[in-house]
């Protein structure tokens, strides 16, 4: 069963969330939406789709593939993922707000993978707004590989 894992990233968690599936689904390939924004989906039975959320919102990258490729989407067997810092109902409706109610109905698997934050890696404006408004002081931690691996031996059994 061929797979193809779609992912946009913008500070490298999502990517790192990608691989880790990759790593663990044999014979599956990414695809980095900002690399090649229409990958050939035919080619694929199982389409994987994550996205990082930064400030309540799904990558503009991930919304436009989704939006453009639904009907065919549809027509696959189909999994979501999201990596975003929040847990519990916070991060459940950043799911749903994050894909359209038709996709996710029609997904086999979904998934919320944490996320990371690092300071380091934010511009001078972000950092700024983070510290300030928000109150983080410093880099935060909450991926889960270990989920990770585990929606990755599911999706072997979809």
């Amino acid at each position: 069963m061929p797979a193809i894992i779609v992912f946009a990233t913008k500070y490298g968690t999502t990517e790192k969330a990608a691989s880790l599936i990759k790593d663990n689904l044999p014979g599956a390939v990414v695809c980095d939406l900002r690399k090649n924004p229409d990958p050939r989906l035919e080619e694929f039975d199982l389409v994987v789709i994550g996205g990082p959320i930064y400030a309540g919102k799904i990558h503009r990258a991930i919304k436009k593939f989704c939006r453009k490729n639904l009907e065919a989407l549809h027509m696959k067997k189909m999994a979501l993922f999201i990596c975003c810092m929040y847990e519990g109902e916070k991060a459940e409706q950043q799911f749903r707000d994050a894909y359209p109610e038709k996709l996710r109905q029609s997904a086999s698997l979904s998934a919320i993978f944490g996320g990371e934050l690092s300071l380091e890696k934010l511009n001078f404006l972000e950092r700024f707004v983070i510290k300030k408004f928000i109150g983080v002081k410093e880099s935060a931690s909450r991926f889960q590989p270990e989920k990770i691996r585990e929606f990755a031996d599911r999706l072997r059994s979809i």
